[in-house]
This record gives structure tokens, sequence and C-alpha cells, in this order.
């Protein structure tokens, strides 16, 4: 009965992670995750950013009390080679999502405060043009609601970026 109540409280948690979604005015972030890191490393922020509202808005800025400084990222293939570059936003035109996944566009998290286990929530509050400040917490384990991450996706320069 024990072994029962525990693979249902996990399945529990593994639905409570899958329904993630956090919502001001059109704004929507769904499925905030972060991977597991040490303490005083780089760590990077995932997730589904939708405007359902009727006009653009923009990502400004991302802060987060779990990293010393917090900085908008894309990577992408260029020669073959992994390149990593600072952004200072992100469009959101009205109906669209932006994904920010592996190999991607990330949140990177500069010098973690702690280690980040699985298990874990790394707040965050996302800064938009239009003055809306949406907090969200990034739910650390290995994918979205608990799956695998692509492998040999994380982007390079992560781990001392």
């Amino acid at each position: 009965m024990r072994t029962l109540i525990l693979a249902l409280a996990a399945a529990l948690s593994v639905t409570a992670t899958q329904a993630a979604t956090f919502r001001l005015g059109g704004l929507e972030v769904g499925q905030p995750w972060s991977r597991p890191s040490a303490a005083g490393v780089n760590g990077a922020g995932y997730m589904t950013l939708t405007n359902r509202g009727t006009t653009p808005d923009t990502l400004i800025a991302v802060e987060s009390p779990a990293a010393r400084k917090v900085e908008i990222h894309r990577s992408s293939m260029s020669g073959g080679l992994m390149k990593m570059q600072r952004l200072d936003s992100i469009l959101l035109p009205p109906g669209k999502a932006v994904t920010f996944a592996p190999a991607g566009y990330h949140i990177m998290l500069i010098g973690l405060a702690k280690a980040q286990k699985a298990g874990d929530i790394v707040p965050a509050t996302l800064v938009f043009s239009s003055g809306a400040r949406l907090k969200v917490e990034f739910a650390v384990g290995t994918g979205p609601a608990g799956g695998a991450a692509p492998t040999g996706a994380m982007p390079m320069g992560h781990a001392n970026h």
C-alpha cells in the first residue's frame, strides 16, 4: 500500500509540473524548467513564452535571486560550432509563442547562489517593455515535466560562461 501511495504522489508531482503555467494579462509562461547545477556555476532556464494579447510586447529583462546575474541568450550553430549570443530583448508578437529550449533561446543564470538539485524551484521575474512583471518558477529537473532533455543539446559555455 505504501508503494502505491508513493507512486501516486510521484505521478501527481509530474502532473503538477506538466501543468505549470504562469499568466499575467495576455502573457503566459508554460513549463518553465532548469537543469540541476552546482553553486557558483551557470545554469539555464527554459520555457514557452506566449503573448495571448492583441498588442506586441517585448521581454527586456529577467531577474532572479538565485543568480548573481541573469541574461537572455540565444545559441545557434555556425560553421559547425555552437555560438552563444546575449540578447537585449525578445519581441513577442500578439498570438505568437517563443520557445526557450536547449540549443536555442534560453535564460542564462550566471553565478548560481546555491546548488540547484532536482525538485528545487528557481524563482524569477520576467520584465516586459509594457511594464508587466511576470513571476515564474523554474522547476529543476531533466526537462519539462521531468522528461529527458535532448542529448548533447546543452548550449556550450554554460559551465563557465
